[in-house]
């Protein structure tokens, strides 16, 4: 299971930190990515993290202005944006899956676990 939190309403320049909790399986066998989704927009990928936390990608409309960072032992990974902007109002998901390599998964279908998703809404 994986619950996300953190987002909210915050004006553009302003910043977030998201947090993904898991539990069940140990959380140092997952990989996670977080995605999100605005009105009417497919769903994309804007950063993803290896299950030790040794490789990270991220979306080039976030990057140097975003870090996705994880605590194994709090089974937790977290997005922080800085510099929002209203493009990027969205729902963000975390999602999850055991990976045995290092990789950063970027796809949405790679993953087979997902939050419910936290609003985070910038306003301009």
């Amino acid at each position: 299971q994986l619950v996300e939190s953190g987002g909210g309403l915050v004006q553009a320049g302003g910043s977030l930190r998201l947090s993904c909790v898991g539990s069940g399986r140990t959380f140092s066998d997952y990989g996670v990515g977080w995605f999100r989704q605005a009105p009417g927009k497919e769903r994309e990928f804007v950063a993803g993290i290896s299950r030790a936390g040794t490789k990270v990608a991220y979306k080039e409309a976030v990057k140097g202005r975003s870090t996705i960072s994880r605590d194994n032992v709090k089974n937790t990974v977290y997005l922080e944006i800085n510099r929002l902007k209203p493009e990027d109002t969205a729902v963000y998901f975390c999602a999850a899956k055991v990976t045995v390599t290092g990789a950063v998964i970027t796809s949405g279908s790679g993953y087979n676990y997902w939050g419910q998703g936290t609003q985070v809404t910038v306003s301009p």
